[in-house]
C-alpha cells in the first residue's frame, strides 16, 4: 500500500510518500481502507519529536480516521466488508479501573492511534484497527467530514461539558475559535445555550466564527482580550474559558475570567511553560482544569448529535495523501478556519 511515512523527526521534507506493508490481522482485528484521515497539531508534535509522545521511526501519523470495512479477522462480526466507519483515536484496555467506571480516556494504558509507540495512524491507504475501537460512521457526513470531528470535537465536548460543565445562560471565551478544535467548542457552547466570546488570529475568518454560532469575535493578535471581554460582560468576565493555546494567550485567558470562574486547558500549541500569579487564582476563587480527548460513550453521543444535524465538522481544505508535508505547512501557517483532510 501506499503511505506517508514519518523517517524521523524533523520538519515536514520528513514526511515521505512510499510502499509499505498491508497491516497483518488477528482474529479481532478490522483492515480499514481509508477514505479521509484528518489533520491535528498532535501531528505537528510529533514529527517534531515531542519526548511526551514515544514513537519508533519510521512512524505512520494520523488518528481521526474515515474509511470502509475492507477485511476483518474470523472472531469479528457486525462490520461486514463495504461498512463505513470512523476510528476512535483513543484507545483504552477495557480492563482497568478507569475504563471499567467509563473514564477510558484515563487508561492506565492510555494510546492515541498514530501517536503511541507501534500504533500507525491513517496517513495510509490501510489501517488495522481492534474492533472494540471501531464505530459506525454518521450516517449524513461525508468521509471527509466523519474524519475531521472524532479527536477535535471529543476533546472539545470533555472540555465544554464533562470538565467545564458549562450551563445555559453562562458565557464562555473560546480562544483560538477558528482551528478545528475551537470551532467544535464554539458549536457545543451554542448547543449548551451558552452566550460565546471567540478569538481568532485574523480579521477574516470574523465572519466564519460567527456562523459557527459565537456572539462576539474578537482578534487576539491585536486586541486586549480581556479587556474587552469584561466590556462584554459589564465587568464581570467570564464563566468558563476554552484554552489550548497556551503561553502566548494564557495571562489574556486567566484575566477575563470571572470570580469563581474556570479555566479548562486540553493543550499548548505555543510552549509548554507560562507565569501564573497564585494570588490571583485563589484570591478569585479561580479552577484551572486539565483534560485529555473523551470517552468513548461521549463519541457516540457525537455521532448521535452529528445525525441529529446539531453538530457539523468543519473542513478547511482536502489534500491528496502524498501532499501530506504541504498540509502540514499550511497547518503551522495557521491560515486555515476548521480542518485540513488527507485524501488517499
Amino acid at each position: 500500500m501506499k503511505a506517508v511515512i514519518l523517517s524521523k523527526p524533523g520538519g515536514p521534507e520528513n514526511l515521505v510518500y512510499a510502499d509499505t506493508a498491508v497491516p497483518a490481522l488477528s482474529s479481532q482485528d478490522v483492515l480499514v481502507r481509508v477514505k479521509a484521515c484528518a489533520i491535528n497539531h498532535l501531528d505537528i508534535w510529533i514529527r517534531n519529536g515531542l519526548p511526551a509522545y514515544k514513537t519508533v521511526f519510521p512512524h505512520i501519523l494520523g488518528s481521526d480516521i474515515a474509511g470502509v470495512v475492507e477485511s476483518s479477522g474470523q472472531d469479528v462480526q457486525g462490520f461486514p466488508p463495504g461498512t463505513a466507519v470512523i476510528v476512535s483515536p483513543s484507545w483504552g484496555c477495557f480492563k482497568c479501573s478507569f475504563c471499567l467506571s467509563g473514564k477510558d480516556n484515563q487508561c492506565a494504558d492510555f494510546r492515541i492511534v498514530g501517536a503511541s509507540l507501534n500504533l500507525d495512524g491513517g496517513y495510509a491507504e490501510y489501517v488495522r484497527v481492534p474492533i472494540q475501537h471501531l464505530l459506525k460512521a454518521p450516517r449524513n457526513l461525508s468521509f471527509e467530514e466523519s474524519a475531521s470531528f472524532p479527536l477535535t470535537f471529543l476533546t472539545a465536548w470533555h472540555m465544554v461539558i464533562s470538565r467545564g460543565k458549562l450551563q445555559p445562560g453562562q458565557t464562555i471565551l473560546v480562544i483560538g475559535g477558528s482551528s478545528g478544535i475551537g470551532s467544535a467548542a464554539i458549536q457545543i457552547s451554542r448547543l449548551a445555550g451558552a452566550r460565546v466570546i471567540a478569538t481568532v488570529g485574523s480579521p477574516e475568518k470574523f465572519e466564519k466564527a460567527k456562523k459557527m454560532g459565537a456572539d462576539f469575535v474578537l482578534n487576539h493578535e491585536t486586541e486586549p482580550v480581556h479587556a474587552k471581554v469584561k466590556e462584554l460582560t459589564h465587568g464581570e468576565g467570564v464563566d468558563l474559558v476554552f484554552e489550548h493555546i497556551g503561553p502566548k494567550t494564557w495571562k489574556e485567558s486567566i484575566a477575563s475570567l470571572k470570580k469563581g470562574g474556570k479555566l479548562v486547558i486540553c493543550g499548548s500549541t505555543t510552549g509548554p511553560a507560562t507565569e501564573l500569579d497564585l494570588r490571583f487564582v485563589f484570591s478569585r476563587h479561580l479552577s484551572i482544569l486539565g483534560s485529555s480527548l473523551g470517552t468513548r460513550a461521549e463519541l457516540m453521543t457525537l455521532i448521535s448529535l452529528m445525525e441529529e444535524k446539531k453538530l457539523r465538522p468543519v473542513v478547511d481544505r482536502t489534500f491528496p495523501l502524498k501532499e501530506a508535508g504541504k498540509a502540514h505547512e499550511l497547518l503551522e501557517s495557521r491560515k486555515l478556519f476548521g480542518k485540513l483532510v488527507l485524501i488517499p
